[in-house]
């Protein structure tokens, strides 16, 4: 069974938690045309190796944050809370 640390809980099961995919950069609004949106939002690279996902501690917390995980090893990495644009901690 896989363990994932949560940024705010620690170290749990990863049945607690609710996988919510591959968190993709969020393209620039002001210069995005209608297909680059589309691309961002239904297309996924689906890696084979590491990579970077969303994730939900719906078992405990109820946050959010982002989890690095080995997709070939179906192993957690490393896991880090997801910071808003304006938060400077």
């Amino acid at each position: 069974m896989m363990q994932i640390t949560c940024p705010w809980c620690g170290l749990r099961n990863a049945t607690e938690f609710r996988q919510h995919g591959e968190k993709p950069p969020r393209p620039a609004v002001t210069d995005t045309n209608m297909q680059q949106w589309h691309e961002y939002l239904y297309y996924r690279s689906n890696t084979w190796g590491v990579a970077k996902e969303m994730w939900f501690h719906s078992a405990g917390c109820r946050q959010f944050f982002t989890l690095h995980r080995d997709t070939y090893a179906n192993k957690a990495i490393r896991s880090e809370a997801i910071r808003s644009e304006g938060d400077v901690r």
